[in-house]
């Protein structure tokens, strides 16, 4: 009997395949990093042929470590770092250019030119996004203008574009597709139609023919053709990640809400089957599709740079060694002796929407040390979450009263205190905390009949550890005035701040 699903993980920093049983538990897990390009300041790629070895990789050996094999699983997701774009030679496989990551900024220019005539709202009214280099609709544009032949090729077909769920899924199956929720971050796909929207193909120069297929997140996409490890497995879904993790802690009644802190922090709540439109700096996205039934929307605040701070901290300035480190360091300490960490390094996401912004570090003291600068990089997850939360709150007429947490850094204790401590909310982390992966896995199961319905699903979710604030309203009042403070100097001319 296959009581086993697989889901690929495929995140900014890593790949990963996670197998998890019929109570929606982790059997293994296996990772492996891949490596970030930045040939200038702003651009970040990555090499789309390194991630799908990894991900063949990574599946072999969860695998091995669960005592299984392919013929064992029921079913396999595919989960995915969202706007990263690829584009690729439909005869060969091989990419035309490096992926460019959702971070990457080269597209400012193009956003400048196409703000100048509408704003930066101008296409949000059927796209539920606003103008940014956050999306893949400009970064294809950029590709097909910049790699020698690309666009002729893609007019004719034998460019294909995709986002990483397509690339894994045209590697693994051969299937050009892309879900719903991929395709809501394209800035391509009309929110109402979930169709590839002509009046954005004409706007952005897109030639549809390079375009994949749009389908629902759960449903079958193919099978797995290619590599021994996962061979003649089901491919059940493709759903980003964000969404993912808004299934992985089963948020499918409107009202409900996740954060997952990662690279970025990604905050989703539920809005129900009618797409809501932002008026705070939010975005409007498809929450997931799940078979034949109708599409969800959510409101998500999108914050560029969480968890990726760390890696700054331990790659670019050497002063930790891991995570762990950091949080060690951070612990040390009962503050941040006044330093702020403003990690504006592809500018400010929701609810700012400044490219422009820079990072700085503010409030330097010769008090201050490394164990202080961990603490600011901890806290800076927490304040860029509580903008999000006060955009959400006006968008929604809600108040949030509990926040459901998900992602690496949730296993950081000072920061999950402060993050409730700053909201005045109570923070709840599952006791599954990899939402991500099981909400791919989750999805890939309904389509299969793996599991009955939400229901079910809803009777796997368990708490492991909440948080409720204990900070005194005039505390919280005076950190966030120096959060404020920190943010403007982020927004100063260069010459003015502190520039990371």
């Amino acid at each position: 009997m296959k009581d086993f699903i697989g889901a690929i993980d495929q995140g900014t920093t890593s790949s990963r395949f996670i197998v998890f049983d019929r109570a929606g538990r982790v059997v293994s897990i296996a990772q492996k990093e891949h490596a970030q390009h930045t040939p200038r300041p702003g651009w970040i790629e990555h090499d789309a042929d390194e991630i799908f070895r990894n991900v063949r990789e990574t599946a072999a050996e969860a695998l091995i470590r669960a005592g299984i094999g392919a013929a064992d699983l029921h079913a396999v997701g595919i989960t995915n770092q969202r706007e990263t774009t690829v584009l690729w030679n439909r005869r060969t496989g091989r990419p035309l250019h490096r992926a460019l990551v959702w971070q990457d900024t080269r597209t400012d220019r193009l956003v400048a030119e196409y703000s100048a005539d509408g704003g930066k709202q101008r296409f949000a009214g059927h796209t539920g996004l606003p103008l940014a280099s956050y999306f893949s609709g400009l970064k294809l544009q950029w590709l097909l203008d910049t790699v020698p032949d690309a666009r002729a090729m893609a007019e004719a077909g034998d460019a294909l574009f995709g986002t990483i769920d397509t690339w894994l899924a045209w590697n693994l199956c051969g299937q050009h597709a892309t879900d719903v929720t991929n395709a809501s971050r394209t800035q391509l796909m009309d929110m109402a139609t979930l169709d590839w929207s002509p009046a954005m193909l004409d706007a952005f120069r897109i030639p549809r023919a390079c375009l994949p297929c749009i389908v629902a997140s759960s449903g079958l996409v193919g099978t797995v053709v290619r590599g021994d490890e996962l061979h003649d497995v089901p491919v059940a879904s493709l759903i980003g990640d964000q969404q993912a993790a808004l299934v992985g802690q089963v948020c499918f009644a409107p009202g409900e809400a996740k954060n997952t802190y990662g690279t970025g922090n990604f905050l989703l709540l539920n809005t129900g089957v009618q797409p809501v439109a932002s008026r705070s700096g939010l975005i409007t996205t498809v929450a997931y599709k799940l078979g034949d039934a109708p599409a969800a929307y959510a409101l998500e605040g999108s914050i560029a740079v969480t968890g990726a701070l760390l890696h700054w901290l331990r790659d670019n300035l050497g002063i930790i060694r891991n995570a762990a480190e950091a949080d060690s360091l951070a612990a040390s300490v009962s503050d941040t002796g006044g330093v702020y960490i403003v990690p504006a390094f592809s500018g400010l996401y929701a609810p700012y929407w400044r490219e422009d912004a820079r990072g700085v570090i503010c409030g330097l003291t010769r008090y201050a040390n490394r164990a202080h600068i961990c603490r600011a990089a901890l806290e800076a997850a927490a304040y860029q979450t509580y903008d999000v939360v006060q955009a959400m709150a006006a968008d929604s007429g809600i108040p949030l009263a509990q926040l459901r947490v998900d992602g690496g850094m949730v296993r950081s204790e000072p920061l999950m205190q402060f993050q409730s401590d700053i909201l005045d909310a109570q923070v709840i982390r599952p006791a599954v905390t990899e939402t991500t992966a099981l909400g791919a896995a989750y999805a890939a199961g309904l389509a299969t009949g793996f599991w009955s319905g939400t229901d079910e699903l809803r009777s796997h979710w368990q708490a492991d550890r909440s948080w409720s604030s204990t900070m005194a309203c005039a505390e919280r009042a005076r950190l966030l005035e120096g959060w404020r403070r920190a943010v403007a100097k982020s927004f100063e001319e260069s010459k003015q701040a502190v520039l990371f």
